[in-house]
């Protein structure tokens, strides 16, 4: 009996969670707690190797220029594998040493337009050394004790998340919208705004 009421409560958040696919969103289940206090939490769930993440960030720039002062925006490098962990260490050496978001732009061009493979640790460090960057302190940071921390906690928010690709954009826990779902990258933004406001108003009755 026990198997079969946890079967039935399964199935019925996975076709809750289907129900809301045709309004550009899907519910995170079980929702996840954020770590934002009393600021709305946006998470961006992305690959530099991936084009629709490339493509995406062109909207996300001027739509972080205006992010509201309760809404707090961080980017989580999505790992389904070793190879994507590659460039998810690239991002996290980056971030280690405070260069990631001015450079966030740059590695996307470079892998995305360049073909440059800054998965490569001598490669990443030839570039960025370009960009104005230390090598010494960026690799003490690419096999820092930091970098690799967070490694494992983007793995396992890949998979407490349940992100099947990216780009992926989840509010407060709780939501999940992407270019997939809304059939366009303005789309995405579009609705990405209107779970906030959602986020919002659950946040006040509380």
């Amino acid at each position: 009996m026990r198997i079969f009421k946890s079967l039935f409560f399964a199935t019925l958040l996975f076709w809750a969670s289907l129900a809301h696919a045709d309004k550009g969103y899907t519910l995170v289940s079980p929702p996840q707690p954020t770590e934002s206090g009393k600021k709305i939490e946006v998470l961006e769930f992305f690959y530099y190797g991936c084009p629709h993440c490339y493509h995406l960030q062109r909207y996300l720039d001027p739509w972080l220029k205006t992010l509201p002062k309760d809404v707090e925006f961080r980017y989580v490098p999505t790992i389904f594998n070793d190879q994507w962990a590659k460039l998810a260490k690239t991002y996290y050496a980056l971030d280690v040493i405070g260069k990631e978001p001015a450079l966030h732009g740059a590695v996307y061009k470079a892998v995305q337009l360049d073909n440059i493979d800054l998965g490569d640790e001598n490669t990443l460090l030839d570039w960025a050394v370009k960009q104005g960057v230390d090598r010494a302190k960026l690799a003490a940071a690419y096999s820092s004790f930091s970098a690799q921390v967070d490694m494992n906690k983007s793995k396992q928010m890949t998979r407490s998340y349940g992100i099947m690709g990216t780009p992926s954009l989840v509010i407060d826990g709780k939501y999940l919208t992407s270019p997939e779902l809304t059939q366009s990258l303005p789309g995405t933004i579009a609705e990405l705004d209107k779970l906030i406001q959602k986020a919002r108003a659950e946040r006040a009755r509380h």
